[in-house]
């Protein structure tokens, strides 16, 4: 019997595909998959850098600025030229490190909460978003960046293709490195990762640091496949990625997370979004959805941890008491 918290997803996830077509008979047709795909990638790679914060024990809600803000530098620094679509990167990674680098420094120096701390980061980014703007956006990003969004290898989509890479390179970092596995230890127990002789702020510090990086490739991205993104690119990105996240088996209490489990949850949460507008129910409805599936894995989560204390409980009380042979 599976117990890892991160299994469940995938079942949940061939269910919902089973029952898509039950719902909307046109959600499984290769033209259907090949627009879903792209959408889920970019959730999942931006799922990921909210998946780092949650094992952190915090949550990051400068999700929706950094991606917004790198979505305007891709389009309008390099002026639709190829030849300048290296120094649109280049800005956007700068715009990353900084806002990631503000993040940590807030969280570990100044010990401010990191709801408060990435808040008022994201209320910074839409103040230089408005600043650079004016208010305005009609800026389209270069045509080697559309080409290669909308393009596909071996009949897979490019952007689905970066995901799968991304989400490959963090998994294995995070089960064959040492960097990774006291990444986690820190996540868990930050005090007892102290006494054991970790540095836990660099750990936390380079978590925002990498996390806005994870953002600003999935804006980068996104601006390619939506062609002009707007000022308000990323606002559909913050409760969507902290969905994915707790789908996949994350644990909001830190320590616990899978890039692999967020990338599944981003497929299962954008294929529920394409079953919702098929069934013709209002957008609105979207939120609902995205409410109750956090409660409903919250609350399994819940249960499942209560049913493990209740056996560890049960066990200690057990051998506790006195026996008259040995348990074999």
């Amino acid at each position: 019997m599976v117990r890892s918290p991160f299994f469940p997803i995938w079942p949940a996830t061939a269910l919902l595909f089973a029952v898509s077509p039950l719902i909307d008979p046109g959600s499984l047709r290769a033209s259907a998959l090949t627009s879903t795909l792209p959408f889920a990638a970019l959730l999942a790679i931006a799922g990921i850098g909210q998946t780092l914060v949650i094992q952190q024990r915090g949550l990051d809600l400068s999700v929706p600025g950094m991606i917004s803000l790198a979505t305007i530098i891709i389009t309008k620094a390099p002026d639709q030229l190829d030849s300048r679509f290296a120094l649109g990167i280049l800005l956007v990674i700068l715009a990353c490190v900084l806002s990631g680098a503000l993040s940590g420094f807030a969280v570990t120096r100044l010990r401010i909460t990191p709801l408060v701390a990435t808040l008022g980061v994201n209320a910074l980014l839409l103040g230089t978003i408005l600043q650079i703007t004016n208010g305005t956006s009609t800026n389209a990003p270069p045509p080697a960046l559309v080409g290669f969004a909308f393009g596909k290898s071996g009949g897979i989509p490019n952007t689905a293709v970066v995901a799968a890479g991304v989400v490959g390179v963090v998994a294995l970092f995070f089960r064959t490195t040492t960097v990774g596995r006291r990444f986690v230890a820190v996540g868990t127990n930050a005090a007892a990762s102290y006494v054991a002789g970790i540095r836990t702020n660099p750990y936390v510090f380079m978590t925002y640091v990498l996390a806005s990086l994870f953002y600003g490739l999935a804006a980068i991205l996104l601006a390619g496949y939506v062609g002009t993104p707007g000022l308000s690119a990323g606002d559909n990105y913050l409760l969507p990625t902290i969905t994915a996240v707790v789908l996949g088996g994350a644990s909001l209490a830190g320590g616990s997370g899978s890039a692999v489990g967020t990338a599944i949850g981003a497929l299962f949460l954008t294929q529920l979004q394409q079953d919702v507008f098929g069934a013709g129910a209002p957008s609105s409805v979207q939120y609902l959805i995205q409410a109750g599936v956090i409660a409903l894995a919250m609350a399994l989560r819940t249960a499942r941890a209560g049913q493990l204390i209740s056996a560890l409980v049960h066990r200690a009380r057990r051998q506790g008491r006195p026996s008259a042979a040995p348990l074999p």
